[in-house]
């Protein structure tokens, strides 16, 4: 597992900023945010699309039901955060970093990410469909119900990922270890699922795949 996670030296070397407003950061600096600290905002219907965030650290912040789309984040840290509802479609991530924040119903339809992860974060009911996933870790995560179409995953981690009644549609999780996450009511078919690696408690659960039962 190599995963590239935010270049904390760069947040040490290039003296990171406290703002106060991202509204008015936003404005002031044509949709450039560099070198950042955004802490304890608190704002909701926001609408912003084609800005940049580098080096960027958000924490504590309750950022629901916006929009942030067609967003580049690169060497962002997410700490303690709630983006609940809001929409990231077509954004771009890379060497990113989620740490227990609130996804829940988030939009990640058509983002990039790259070098991305998610751990002790609440991501269920959020859509990552129409995806390209590239050297990513769900760990400790919730993925319940949360949806998966016709997305392109390489090297993608579930660790000790909550699975369960994801929907998984034409992406196929060929060599993605499962087997210590749980997928009980995931939705998938047997050509999505083919390769992948489980435990025997879960090929139990995904023989009904086969469309066979077992008797008692």
């Amino acid at each position: 597992m190599n995963i590239q996670k935010p270049q904390k030296i760069l947040f040490e070397i290039n003296n990171i900023e406290r703002i106060e407003s991202l509204e008015n950061e936003i404005l002031k600096n044509n949709g450039n945010i560099n070198n950042k600290l955004i802490e304890h905002q608190d704002i909701e219907e926001l609408e912003i699309y084609d800005i940049d965030f580098k080096v960027v650290r958000f924490n504590k912040c309750n950022i629901l039901n916006n929009k942030l789309e067609k967003i580049s984040f690169v060497d962002v840290i997410f700490d303690n955060c709630n983006f609940s509802n809001s929409s990231f479609q077509g954004s771009s991530f890379v060497r990113c970093k989620f740490i227990n924040c609130k996804l829940s119903g988030c939009d990640f339809t058509e983002t990039t990410q790259s070098n991305v992860i998610y751990t002790e974060t609440n991501a269920a009911y959020s859509n990552f469909s129409l995806s390209r996933l590239q050297n990513v870790i769900f760990e400790n995560t919730v993925l319940r119900n949360a949806y998966f179409q016709e997305d392109i995953f390489k090297n993608v981690y579930f660790e000790k990922a909550d699975l369960v009644q994801s929907q998984i549609f034409k992406t196929s999780l060929k060599n993605i270890d499962l087997s210590n996450s749980f997928i009980d009511g995931i939705v998938i078919s047997i050509e999505d699922i083919k390769g992948a690696i489980i435990n025997e408690y879960q090929a139990i659960n995904l023989i009904s795949l086969l469309g066979v039962k077992i008797k008692e």
